[in-house]
């Protein structure tokens, strides 16, 4: 039975943490975008979050963070959410799963610990901004 089930790989999907200035904290802070690089919008979108690993010794883990989308349209990006300074030591994990046409994709994308900063940008598809990319 296992055998007989396909699992699709996901292409031209992707993260991105991408630095913005935030009038509220007045201050630069990182924000997570879920980019469509591809030529086919992806419907019924389902993005859960959630941090973890060990600080000071001690393990730590955040809320899981639910998002969902209707559509998120072929060759564009979603900001999805803000990541908070205290989190960008921890683990921050994304699984990202959605439709094209009746095909289910589902895959998991993680920033490892300490990874988010200005040292490890590119240039992001789509944004045309710097920010970490992780596929």
């Amino acid at each position: 039975m296992k055998a007989d089930i396909t699992i699709p790989k996901v292409e031209n999907v992707f993260l991105a943490a991408v630095q913005e200035w935030n009038d509220e904290f007045m201050d630069m802070v990182w924000y997570v975008f879920l980019i469509n690089d591809s030529d086919y919008d992806l419907e019924s979108v389902m993005v859960v979050s959630k941090a973890f690993g060990t600080l000071d010794g001690e393990m730590k883990k955040t809320s899981i963070l639910r998002h969902a989308y209707v559509t998120i349209p072929a060759i564009s990006a979603v900001k999805i959410e803000l990541v908070e300074k205290s989190v960008l030591a921890l683990n921050n994990e994304f699984m990202v799963t959605y439709f094209i046409g009746n095909t289910l994709y589902d895959k998991k994308f993680i920033f490892r610990k300490n990874t988010i900063n200005e040292k490890a940008t590119e240039e992001v598809p789509i944004l045309w901004k710097r920010g970490v990319v992780v596929k």
